[in-house]
C-alpha cells in the first residue's frame, strides 16, 4: 500500500508551536511516500508567515504536494489581493499551481481553487477540469488517481457549511469516466470521510472525499489539531485520523476507516466486515 500523509490548515501567522516538533516527528515516523498539503499554509498571506510555512514544509519528508488556499490571497492588501494574488506564494512556496506526482501505480494531482474575487469560496474552472481530464484520464486503471484541493467536493452531515466548492458537481461528472480515486481537501478545520456515492449521485463511479482538520492552527473549530494518514493500493483504502492528545503531547490514532474497491468504486465494506475503530471523539460530521 501507498501512504500519503495528508496535512491542511497550517494557518502560519495563528498556530500552536507547541505542535510543529511533535508533527515533524510524527511524519518522520509514517515515513510517507508522499506528504499532501491542501492549502491555507498561511492566515494573512504575509511574507513572515509564508517563510515560515516554507521553513517547516522543508523540515517534513518529501516529495510534497502542496496547493494553496483562501488564506494564502492577501486580505486586506486590496492592491495585492488583485493584482498578484498568489504572488506570495509562487515566490515563497512553489511558482506550480498543478503540481503532479506519480510513483509505482500512483498519480496525484493538485488544483488550486482559491480565487481572488472570493473571501473564502473557491471554484474548480472549466479549463482546470479539461487540465484534470487531460493529466489523469489517460492513465490506465491500474493507476491509483488521486486530486488534492483546499475547497471540499462535500460536506460533512449535519454541516452548517453550505458551500461546497465552485463546480463540485460538475467537475465529478466530467471526471466520472477517469476513475478518480480520491480526492483530499481541508478548508473546514473538520475531518470527515465518505465517498461520492453516499450523497453525490453523479455517475457510475464512487470516489473516496477525504478532508482534513487543521494540523496546527489555533482556530479549531471545536475539533483538537489533526490530520490525516491514507493508506492505499488497487483495492482496499484505509484512512487514519491522528488526532492532538495534550496529556500525551503526541499525534494519537482516533479513528480508522475502511474502504473497498466495487465495480463501481469505492465503498464501505460489507456489515460485519467494517475496521472503522474509533478512539474518543468522531472523525466523522461535526459543525464548524
Amino acid at each position: 500500500m501507498r501512504t500519503l500523509l495528508h496535512l491542511s490548515d497550517l494557518h502560519f501567522g495563528r498556530v500552536d508551536a507547541d505542535l510543529l516538533d511533535p508533527l515533524r516527528d510524527t511524519a518522520q515516523e509514517i515515513a510517507p511516500d508522499l506528504v499532501v498539503v491542501s492549502g491555507d499554509l498561511t492566515q494573512r498571506a504575509k511574507c513572515h508567515e509564508f517563510v515560515a510555512a516554507r521553513a517547516f514544509l522543508d523540515s517534513l519528508p518529501f516529495p510534497q504536494i502542496v496547493v494553496p488556499g483562501n488564506h494564502d490571497v492577501p486580505l486586506y492588501d486590496v492592491l495585492a489581493r488583485f493584482f498578484r494574488g498568489l504572488g506570495r506564494y509562487r515566490k515563497y512556496i512553489t511558482a506550480d499551481l498543478a503540481p503532479f506526482w506519480t510513483g509505482d501505480g500512483i498519480a496525484v494531482l493538485g488544483v488550486n481553487t482559491a480565487r481572488a474575487l472570493t473571501i473564502k469560496d473557491g471554484r474548480v474552472s472549466w479549463s482546470q477540469i479539461e487540465g484534470i481530464k487531460a493529466r489523469m484520464c489517460g492513465l490506465g486503471d491500474e493507476v491509483i488517481k488521486v486530486l488534492v484541493t483546499h475547497h471540499p467536493f462535500d460536506l460533512p452531515e449535519g454541516s452548517h457549511h453550505k458551500k461546497l466548492v465552485g463546480r463540485a458537481r460538475e467537475a465529478l461528472v466530467a471526471l466520472d469516466g477517469c476513475g478518480i480515486d480520491m480526492i483530499l481537501s481541508g478548508h473546514l478545520h473538520v475531518t470527515h470521510t465518505g465517498h461520492s456515492a453516499e450523497r453525490l449521485n453523479v455517475g457510475g463511479h464512487s470516489t473516496l472525499i477525504v478532508q482534513a482538520g487543521t494540523a496546527t492552527s489555533t482556530r479549531g473549530r471545536g475539533e483538537m489539531n489533526s490530520f490525516n494518514v491514507v493508506r492505499i493500493s488497487r483495492q482496499r483504502a484505509e484512512v487514519e485520523q491522528r488526532v492532538w492528545d495534550p496529556e500525551t503531547r503526541k499525534f494519537e490514532t482516533n479513528a480508522r476507516q475502511a474502504f473497498e474497491r466495487s465495480a463501481h468504486g469505492w465503498v464501505r465494506p460489507h456489515r460485519g466486515h467494517s475496521t472503522q475503530e474509533r478512539r474518543g471523539t468522531s472523525s466523522g460530521a461535526s459543525s464548524r
